[in-house]
Parts: C-alpha cells; sequence; structure tokens
C-alpha cells in the first residue's frame, strides 16, 4: 500500500475516532436530555462519516474500484440521525423533561409546551 493512501486513511480514523470520543463524552457529561442529544446527533455523526471515509478508500485501494457499500451506510446515517433526533425532542417537550436553568431559550420551549399541551 502506497503512503499516501496510509495517510490519508490514517488521518480520517484518528478524526473520526476524536469526534466519536467527543460526541460520546458529551452524551455522557451534558447536563440535560436537550444538551445531551446535539452530541450523538452532531459529533458522532461526523465521526462516523471520516470512520466510513477510511473505510471507503482502504477497501478501494485493495479492491480495485469503488466500494459503494460505505458511502450507502454513510448516506442512511446521515439521513436518520437528524429524524431521530428531532423525534426524541418532540417526544421529550410532550413528556416536559426538565431543562437546566442555563439552557438558552427555555422562553421558546415554555411557549411551545403551552401550544402543545391538550386544554
Amino acid at each position: 500500500m502506497e503512503f499516501w493512501i496510509e495517510l490519508a486513511v490514517s488521518t480520517f480514523l484518528v478524526i473520526g475516532a476524536v469526534f466519536v470520543f467527543i460526541g460520546s463524552l458529551g452524551l455522557a457529561k451534558l447536563p440535560d436530555f436537550y444538551t445531551r442529544l446535539h452530541a450523538p446527533t452532531k459529533a458522532t455523526t461526523l465521526g462516523m462519516g471520516c470512520l466510513l471515509i477510511a473505510s471507503v478508500i482502504l477497501v478501494t485501494d485493495h479492491q480495485g474500484y469503488l466500494s459503494l457499500h460505505e458511502m450507502l451506510i454513510t448516506l442512511f446515517l446521515l439521513i436518520t440521525a437528524p429524524v431521530t433526533a428531532h423525534m426524541l425532542a418532540k417526544t421529550a417537550m410532550h413528556h416536559q423533561l426538565d431543562i437546566v436553568d442555563k439552557t438558552e431559550g427555555k422562553e421558546l420551549s415554555d411557549r411551545a409546551r403551552e401550544r402543545s399541551t391538550p386544554k
């Protein structure tokens, strides 16, 4: 394997691993559900994208033709992560989960809860 391919794969692997670690750490350490929701949907998605790009480069080099399996996984991940995060946030608002006082936009959340609460 050529040096430039090894360098590109290694770089994407390290960057991807750092983003996945940051996303996982944010999921464990952030104070409330709404802030915790951003860590896996943003950082971890970007990290997995980098890991899959590294896999595309490596498999394409070994097989001699472009590997589409990883690209399909990336597309599926990029489509499903925001939809899942939106559904989880709507469910959390419906169940009126607590918000940390320092969270910005709390007034907007309170107004949205007032509208969604049946009278």
